[in-house]
């Protein structure tokens, strides 16, 4: 049988660059940022298309730009289906099967619809205006690239039935100040508040706090009227802006908790610990993300922190030679036991993302836990 493992190599990498975001790996950082300034250049172009006289001198160049756009789109979508097998929950499932699931997602049929109507224009005769809208859903394809915005998607889907509950109240009362104000002023100005529909608009406008001006009451009742259902729109219209507000607070609260408590639960150290004593953990531990190639511990130096490999690779530079550590493993403790200053030297082999302990932490845990303190000992003699 033919060796897979170079193509799974190779998938992974493709898989790490375009999906893992910006920050985890400095070539990642380039393609991500790449592909968001391409994004803005096809906004920017579309907005351009639209000006006649952009459009006459330089509609080559915009052409250009779009045909460009559509190639490397479409090689960042294959890319991705191809890759996205390695994803942890499509883990498990055959290829034809996981890329499937993986193309229903929302993000995916973004990514398709951007590109798909410029292929489609080959087979089936389309109207250049109703292909310029889809090319505006490239912009949404900037959601992938912003954590902020996807936490704000799901607490508009979390908090769905509070934000149609509010909804509900202002439909409502959007239409009992219409009702209201058709009574009072509908003979005074037929032509502006002279139907239900009429006065409507300037429920919607005046409930908004946006006021146009072109609908106005004009008598003593009217202007009573619209005055106290200003007031209630600001209360209103609060409510849909704190429900947000406070859904986007606990979501940003919920992940950091949840990586955090992925990366603790990870290590095989503390893999017999209970649900409360790992919480207690997470208080002590925090992350950090290295670069390869980078040096995280020098020889001499003052020992102040303890190292958990959550992901990635480094090695430790002994007299013995060099020790590689990987996920799960630890370094940086004997230092704190002996209360000296590191012996070795430790440097990354690839991209790592690391839990770190202070020394008056360390010390907190294993006064707290002694067997994890006598687990450390165990694994540092066996390195040793």
């Amino acid at each position: 049988m033919p060796d897979l493992r170079p193509e799974i190599t190779r998938r992974r990498r493709v898989h790490d660059i375009l999906e893992l975001g910006l920050g985890q790996d400095r070539f990642a950082d380039i393609v991500n940022w790449a592909l968001i300034l391409l994004i803005i250049v096809n906004v920017i172009a579309f907005a351009a298309e639209t000006v006649p006289s952009i459009n006459a001198e330089y509609g080559l160049w915009l052409d250009a730009i779009n045909f460009i756009s559509v190639a490397i789109f479409t090689i960042e979508y294959v890319a991705r289906l191809w890759s996205c097998v390695e994803l942890p929950f499509l883990d498990g499932k055959s290829g034809t099967r996981a890329r499937a699931e993986y193309a229903a997602q929302p993000m995916q049929v973004i990514d398709l619809l951007a590109i798909l109507p410029f292929y489609l224009n080959f087979l089936i005769p389309i109207d250049l205006r109703v292909l310029r809208i889809f090319r505006l859903l490239r912009f949404f394809k900037l959601l992938r690239y912003s954590p902020a915005l996807n936490s704000l998607s799901t607490v508009i889907r979390t908090e769905a039935r509070a934000l149609m509950g509010a909804l509900f109240i202002m439909l409502s009362l959007i239409t009992l100040g219409a009702a209201g104000m058709y009574f009072i002023e509908s003979e005074a100005q037929p032509d502006k508040l002279g139907t239900m529909f009429q006065a409507m608009w300037w429920a919607v406008s005046t409930l908004t706090t946006v006021g146009y001006g072109d609908v106005v009451p004009v008598t003593e009742l009217g202007r009573l009227f619209g005055g106290i259902f200003m007031i209630f729109g600001i209360g209103v219209f609060a409510l849909p802006i704190g429900i947000i507000a406070t859904g986007f607070a606990q979501e940003s609260n919920r992940r950091e908790f949840t990586i955090t408590w992925s990366l603790v639960a990870r290590v095989p150290l503390f893999k017999d610990l209970n649900a409360r004593a790992i919480s207690e953990i997470m208080t002590l531990l925090y992350a950090r993300v290295y670069q390869p190639g980078t040096t995280i511990v020098r020889e001499g130096m003052t020992a102040e922190t303890m190292f958990f490999i959550a992901s990635g690779e480094v090695e430790v530079e002994t007299e013995h030679g060099t020790i590689n550590l990987t996920d799960g493993d630890f370094f940086g403790e004997m230092a704190l036991l002996e209360d000296r200053n590191h012996i070795h030297a430790v440097r990354t082999r690839s991209n790592c993302r690391l839990l770190l302990l202070d020394r008056i932490d360390f010390q907190r845990l294993c006064r707290k836990h002694p067997r994890i303190e006598q687990r450390i000992k165990e694994t540092a003699q066996a390195r040793a």
